[in-house]
């Protein structure tokens, strides 16, 4: 596709109906090397370049920059449909969303960093992610200081550490590094790594169950230098700034839960194709003709359209923002039961490796990974009851 064509698909305005088809189609084509990259575990550049080409990188850019300034509502529609085709990319395509819808509106950034990053979303398809998990401290989420250590000096930061389950890790162009200054009152938060700076190597570590293809591996980190600048979004440890607002937090809950019901979706599709052309012979119909079945995909697609609801009032502002852990507990909850389901009511097929319901069910259980965790939820909920 040549580049004209990408700026007339990123900024010609398009139908709901167009847009909903090319999702549509977007999802088969990924759909087709999902097992390959299950398989292989490598970062999934042909799909990348798909969605550059189809000008969904730069999405949530502004304007202004030559992006999408995409709404939530589009956002999501756009996750569910990769992360129904392959849910590793989803799950990468999330968190350069989210990185952009926030960018411009940053008052710590420099400029021309800010400008930079969004220019090359669009131009090149450049990514970028937080890399904060560490070996020693785990996630930071639960409370903390860094391992990884930016020590000040006359030429630049010098960044020394580690960190683990670093998502995109192979394909992403910019790091943005979990780290604490040397200072005695160390300044705590992000500085922004380029992927060929010196001293910057991978350690490909991951081989998980699930969520193969994120290519989460560990990024470590020798004596790299960046410029002062790059301190991007760092506070005193005294006087702490939360990196997401609860706006933010409802767009991060709405589109990881997202991914996880789009698995939990095309799970549900395998199962009902399956019962309706599975015809044991002591049977003579298909199974899709039993109650027992009917009934259980009943149930699957009861749990989809609770999921279906609680994402649509989310990003239609009908869920106020304190609600975002609730959303994401109730919607990957529901994915995760939708797709024990299908492999209950599948039986022996539905394991083997020649189909993919079990690589739905691998890739749905690491819902319960993603912060913030179903008993930080639960208790900040009840909590909150008790309180009043």
């Amino acid at each position: 596709m040549s580049l004209s064509t990408v700026r007339h698909i990123a900024t010609e305005a398009e139908s709901d109906e167009a847009f909903s088809a090319r999702l549509a189609s977007l999802t088969a084509t990924l759909a087709e090397s999902a097992e390959r990259y299950d398989d292989s575990g490598e970062f999934p550049y042909d799909n990348f370049r798909l969605l550059h080409e189809q000008g969904l990188l730069g999405l949530t850019v502004p304007e202004s920059l030559g992006g999408g300034a995409a709404n939530l509502s589009k956002v999501q529609q756009v996750i569910s449909a990769v992360a129904r085709g392959e849910p590793s990319t989803a799950l990468i395509l999330v968190m350069q969303y989210i990185h952009h819808v926030r960018l411009q509106d940053s008052k710590s950034w420099p400029q021309d960093l800010r400008l930079r990053v969004a220019r090359e979303a669009v131009r090149d398809g450049a990514l970028i992610n937080s890399l904060r998990v560490e070996p020693d401290l785990g996630t930071p989420a639960r409370g903390g200081l860094p391992g990884t250590i930016a020590r000040r000096t006359d030429e630049g930061w010098r960044i020394n550490g580690s960190k683990i389950y670093s998502t995109g890790s192979h394909g992403l162009t910019w790091f943005a590094v979990w780290a604490r200054s040397d200072d005695p009152d160390p300044l705590v938060g992000a500085w922004l790594v380029h992927k060929d700076t010196p001293g910057v190597s991978i350690v490909e570590d991951w081989d998980h169950l699930g969520m193969r293809a994120t290519c989460s591996h560990e990024v470590v980190f020798d004596d790299v230098l960046v410029p002062l600048d790059h301190a991007v979004s760092v506070s005193p440890w005294s006087a702490p700034q939360a990196e997401l607002d609860p706006t933010g937090m409802l767009w991060m809950s709405v589109l990881l839960s997202s991914v996880y019901d789009g698995i939990a979706r095309s799970a549900r599709d395998w199962l009902v194709q399956f019962l309706q052309t599975r015809k044991p012979s002591n049977l003579g119909a298909t199974l899709s003709t039993l109650p027992r079945f009917q009934e259980v995909v009943g149930e699957i697609d009861t749990l989809l359209f609770a999921n279906h609801t609680l994402l649509q009032s989310a990003v239609q502002g009908l869920t106020p923002p304190a609600h975002a852990g609730q959303v994401k507990y109730l919607v990957t909850l529901n994915a995760i039961r939708a797709v024990e389901l299908a492999i209950e009511a599948s039986g022996n097929p539905g394991l083997s490796r020649s189909n993919p319901l079990q690589r739905h069910y691998r890739n749905v259980l690491c819902a319960r990974i993603h912060t913030p965790q179903n008993d930080v939820v639960l208790l900040s909920v009840g909590k909150a009851a008790l309180a009043n």
